[in-house]
C-alpha cells in the first residue's frame, strides 16, 4: 500500500474513533459507550448516527466549540461589623454549580459533531474503495510511455554500432566523409539490393522511412488524385497525403490485413487511386499482419486498375511468432515500391532509410533527392553499412526480437489482469498492440486521466479519419516488463476514474 494512502487512512481511523466516543459520552450521560467488537464498529461505521438528544449530560465540559457564557462572579465583599454586636464569622456561600448548556446549544454541537464525522467516513470510503489501485495513486519519475514505437536503449547494440563507426572511419574515410550521391552510400546500397535480391538500380537511400515516403509522394500523388490507405493507418501518411491534397480512402483494416472485398467494391464503384499505401506486417498501430491471399488479392487489384502499392515494411524482421510471408515486392517487382528503415532493428538515431522500385521510378526520386539535399546522410549509412556487413545486423534482430516477445506478452498478460473490458489481438512480432474498450468511453478523456497518473499513449482516433473515440495504440517495445505492469495498472486506474 502507498505510504501516503496508509498515513491519511490512519489519521481517518483515529479521528473517527475520537469522535465516536464524543458522540457516545454525550448520548450516555457522560458514561463511556458499551464496546463493540471490530467487525460490528466496522459496519457500523458507515452509518451516520441519528441524534439522541439527552438534556442532562455530565461530559458537557468538554465542549469547546460553542462558547458558554454564564454571569461573571461577583467580587467577594467584606461582611459588615456592627460594633454593638460581637463579631459572628459568616458562613461562606456554597460554591457556585456550573451551568449546564441549554438543549438547543447540546444538539447544535452534536450537529456539528455528526457532520464531520459524515464527512470523515465520506473520505474513508472514498479511499477504501481506491486501495486496489493504491500501489501508483500518483505519477511519480519519468513518465511510462507507450506512445513511441522505438526501441528501448537496454535492447540497443550500442557496443557494436561503436565498433561500426570504427571500421567506417579507417576503412572508407573518405567515403564516410564526402557529400555522396542521392541514391546513398553505394556500400550500403549494394548490400540491400543483396539482401531483396534486386538490381541495385532499384535501390535509393533516404534520411530514414518518411522521407522515403514523402519522396514517393511527391513523384506519384498530386493534388485531388486518390489513395487507398488502411483504417487504422500510421498517422504520419495520413498527415503526409492531405498536406498534397490527395483524396484518401480508407479502407477497413481485418485481423489477416485489408478488407480487399471491400477495396474491390470501392473500385468497382469508381474509385481509381494512384497509390494504395500498405503496412503488410505488424501493422502500425493495429499489429495485424497482412495474409499471403490477400497480398496476392491486392497485387491483381493493383494490375486490374493500374495502381501502385507502397509496402512500408520496417516491422518484417520482428516476428516472434508464426510463419513468414513473402513480401509483395517479391511477388510482383513491377507494381510494387517497398520502403523499410534501419530505424526498427539497429536505432532510431541512424536515420536511414530506403526505397526499392522500378528503375525508372527510382530514377525521378533521385532526381527530386538531389534537389533537396545533394545527398543523404553518408556517416550514418557508412556506420549502418559496417553494422550489417559484419553480422551484427542479425544479432541485433535476434535481441530485439526476444525482447519484444517478451514485453508483448507481459502487455497482454497485464491487460487481462488490470483491464479486463479491453479488447485486443496479440500481435506476431512488431512494436504494437491495437486496444478498443467498451462503446461510449472517451479516450480523450482517458488520455488526460492517464497523463495525470504518468502514463503515456496515443488515441486511436489519431490514426484514423473518423471514429475510433473508444480505441487506442499501445507500443511495447520501448518499455520494460516491469514497466509495462506498472503502466497498465495506472492505465486501469485512471479508466476507472472516468
Amino acid at each position: 500500500m502507498d505510504a501516503e494512502v496508509a498515513k491519511t487512512l490512519g489519521e481517518l481511523e483515529r479521528k473517527l474513533s475520537e469522535l465516536e466516543r464524543t458522540l457516545g459520552e454525550i448520548g450516555h450521560g457522560g458514561e463511556a459507550p458499551p464496546e463493540r467488537d471490530q467487525g460490528q464498529e466496522q459496519d457500523q461505521r458507515h452509518e451516520r448516527p441519528s441524534p439522541q438528544p439527552s438534556l442532562q449530560p455530565s461530559g458537557w465540559g468538554r465542549i469547546v466549540d460553542e462558547t458558554l457564557e454564564s454571569p461573571p462572579p461577583r467580587a467577594p465583599q467584606p461582611p459588615r461589623v456592627n460594633p454593638f454586636k460581637p463579631t459572628v464569622r459568616a458562613q461562606e456561600p456554597p460554591p457556585r454549580a456550573p451551568v449546564p448548556p441549554s438543549a438547543a446549544e447540546l444538539l447544535r454541537f452534536r450537529d456539528r459533531l455528526e457532520q464531520a464525522a459524515y464527512e470523515l467516513t465520506h473520505e474513508y470510503d472514498e479511499l477504501l474503495g481506491r486501495l486496489s489501485y493504491a500501489a501508483m495513486p500518483a505519477a511519480t519519475g519519468p513518465t511510462i510511455s507507450f506512445a513511441r514505437g522505438v526501441p528501448s536503449l537496454d535492447i540497443i547494440d550500442v557496443e557494436g554500432l561503436r565498433e561500426a563507426a570504427v571500421r567506417a572511419f579507417d576503412s572508407d574515410p573518405e567515403g564516410t566523409t564526402a557529400y555522396g550521391t542521392a541514391v546513398g552510400y553505394p556500400r550500403l546500397r549494394h548490400w540491400i539490393a543483396d539482401r531483396h535480391g534486386v538490381e541495385v538500380e532499384r535501390v535509393l537511400l533516404t534520411n530514414g522511412s518518411l522521407q522515403a515516403d514523402a519522396f514517393l509522394f511527391d513523384q506519384l500523388v498530386r493534388e485531388g488524385d486518390e489513395v487507398i490507405v488502411e483504417s487504422p493507418t500510421y498517422d504520419r501518411t495520413l498527415l503526409s497525403l492531405r498536406e498534397r491534397g490527395a483524396r484518401v480512402h480508407a479502407v477497413a483494416l481485418q485481423q489477416d490485413g485489408i478488407d480487399t472485398d471491400a477495396l474491390a467494391r470501392l473500385l468497382a464503384g469508381g474509385v481509381r487511386p494512384q497509390l494504395a499505401h500498405v503496412i503488410p506486417n505488424f501493422q502500425n498501430p493495429a499489429g495485424y499482419t497482412l495474409s499471403l491471399a490477400k497480398r496476392e488479392a491486392l497485387l491483381a487489384l493493383a494490375r486490374e486498375h493500374g495502381f501502385m502499392v507502397l509496402e512500408d515494411d520496417p516491422y518484417a524482421d520482428l516476428r516472434f511468432s508464426g510463419a513468414p510471408a513473402p513480401t509483395m515486392l517479391s511477388l510482383d517487382g513491377d507494381r510494387v515500391v517497398y520502403a523499410s528503415s534501419f530505424t526498427k532493428t539497429v536505432c532510431p538515431g541512424v536515420r536511414v532509410g530506403y526505397l526499392v522500385g522500378p528503375p525508372d521510378l527510382i530514377a525521378g526520386i533521385a532526381r527530386r533527392a538531389t534537389n533537396t539535399y545533394i545527398s543523404p546522410g553518408m556517416v550514418s549509412e557508412s556506420i549502418v553499412y559496417e553494422f550489417c556487413a559484419s553480422g551484427a545486423i542479425e544479432r541485433s534482430i535476434e535481441t530485439v526480437r526476444s525482447a519484444l516477445a517478451q514485453r508483448a506478452a507481459t502487455l497482454g498478460q497485464a491487460l487481462e489482469r488490470d483491464l479486463p473490458e479491453a479488447r485486443f489481438v496479440a500481435p506476431q512480432g512488431g512494436y504494437f498492440m491495437w486496444v478498443e474498450l467498451p462503446e461510449g468511453t472517451d479516450v480523450e478523456d482517458l488520455h488526460h486521466a492517464a497523463a495525470e497518473r504518468g502514463v503515456a499513449f496515443v488515441k486511436g482516433s489519431d490514426f484514423l479519419l473518423e471514429g475510433g473515440a473508444n480505441t487506442l495504440r499501445l507500443a511495447y517495445s520501448g518499455v520494460t516488463p516491469e514497466q509495462i505492469r506498472t503502466g497498465v495498472a495506472r492505465l486501469a486506474e485512471a479508466y476507472r476514474s472516468l
